[in-house]
Parts: structure tokens; C-alpha cells; sequence
């Protein structure tokens, strides 16, 4: 994965956008009572709010608490794929709650069951988001663009 700040920004940028406008999408939806065509083109217009605010608090804050915390129940030995897993788990566990709070006060009437209900909400989509979406897909175009003559398998 990112070896040097420059690929963690890289990094960051995309997997933000992902999960960000896949999050906008589906709370869109929420709000519609489901999905349409129209669904994906009204997520830009948050978009352009959200996504630099989840990349700069991923970056300088999220991403450097989340290891942190997943080595507090991952061994350093383990296997990469798990230790990934569980630094992702763990940014799922700081964004989810912190951009509920953020897109609540841009989006919403706020208030504590506001909140507590677009979390709940919230945090199985993320989950399932990164975990099915937006991590494999970051990671395998990553792996793609940075090429580091690693064994393909």
C-alpha cells in the first residue's frame, strides 16, 4: 500500500471520493425512499462539500489514529491482508460517526436523534461499502498504478 507521502495522498484522495460519494449516494436514496438515475447526479452537489472535509480529516487525523488503535488488538506479525482489514475497520469506526455529525449540520435539522439515527444507518452502509466496494477496488487500482515488481498472484 502507500509507501511515501505523495501515494498516501494519492491514496487518500481516491478512497475518499469512493466511500464519500458512495455514502452521499445511498443516504440520497435514504432520504428518496430509494434509488434512481437522478440519485447519482444529485451526490455531486454534496460532493463537492464532503469529500475535501473526509480527505483532510483521513489524512491528518483519521489515518494516523487508526493504526494506532488496530495494532492495539493486531500483532505486527499477523497477516498484512487482516492487519489492512483492521485498519479499515477502524477508520470506518472514526469517519462514520464524525461525517454523520458534519453531513447532519450541513444536511439536516440537527439534533441528538438526528444523529443517533444517521449514524446508525450509516455505519453498516459504510462498512459494507469499504468492505465489498471501495476498499478492493481502491486497492487493486493502487496496486495497479503503482507497480513495485511485487509477485502477482
Amino acid at each position: 500500500m502507500p509507501k511515501n507521502l505523495k501515494e498516501e495522498i494519492i491514496f487518500t484522495l481516491v478512497m475518499s471520493f469512493v466511500m464519500v460519494y458512495g455514502m452521499i449516494v445511498y443516504n440520497i436514496s435514504v432520504t428518496m425512499g430509494g434509488c434512481t438515475n437522478e440519485t447519482f447526479l444529485m451526490a455531486f452537489g454534496e460532493l463537492k462539500i464532503m469529500w475535501p472535509i473526509a480527505f483532510f480529516l483521513e489524512l491528518l487525523v483519521v489515518g494516523k489514529v487508526a493504526p494506532i488503535l488496530a495494532f492495539s488488538f493486531m500483532k505486527p506479525t499477523d497477516r498484512p491482508q487482516f492487519i489492512t482489514y483492521a485498519i479499515s475497520f477502524c477508520i470506518c469506526a472514526m469517519m462514520c460517526p464524525i461525517m454523520s455529525c458534519i453531513a447532519m449540520f450541513l444536511f439536516k435539522e440537527p439534533s441528538l436523534g438526528i444523529y443517533a439515527q444517521t449514524w446508525a444507518m450509516n455505519l453498516p452502509a459504510a462498512y459494507a461499502m469499504q468492505f465489498i466496494i471501495a476498499g478492493p477496488l481502491v486497492r487493486l487500482l493502487f496496486r495497479l498504478v503503482f507497480r513495485r515488481g511485487e509477485k502477482q498472484a
